[in-house]
């Protein structure tokens, strides 16, 4: 009996942080020179692209390895303002307010934001 409520008191503990992991979002903010931004975890800083529509990444092929999307992982669920988009290639990228997120090869340091205004189509992502 004793096995029974601990292996039940382990599967509950496993949903828990289960539904935390996806009720957490996918980005931070940070204050730059620029004012605040959206970063990933590791603090690097997220943007958006000019052509792309809602919920549509129009950066794919060599665009998406110089401003890789800041991908999803299956099963993740959208939350608040930030959604999954299903990128060209199948994969899910995150969006926040409908617009996909990436992050820019250039930028060597967290707070860096070196892509923004690139060739005008390029902005940080700002919460």
């Amino acid at each position: 009996m004793k096995r029974l409520f601990t292996a039940a008191a382990f599967a509950g503990a496993l949903s828990v942080l289960a539904t935390a992991a996806f009720a957490m979002a996918p980005t931070k903010s940070m204050t730059t020179g620029l004012g605040p931004v959206l970063t990933d975890t590791n603090g690097m800083t997220l943007y958006t692209f000019k052509k792309d529509k809602p919920g549509k990444s129009m950066c794919n092929g060599k665009c998406a390895v110089a401003w890789p999307p800041l991908m999803a992982a299956a099963g993740a669920k959208a939350e608040g303002d930030y959604s999954v988009i299903t990128r060209d290639d199948g994969t899910s990228q995150w969006a926040y307010k409908g617009m996909a997120l990436y992050g820019w090869v250039k930028d060597q340091k967290p707070g860096d934001t070196t892509g923004h205004g690139f060739k005008n189509v390029w902005e940080v992502a700002r919460p």
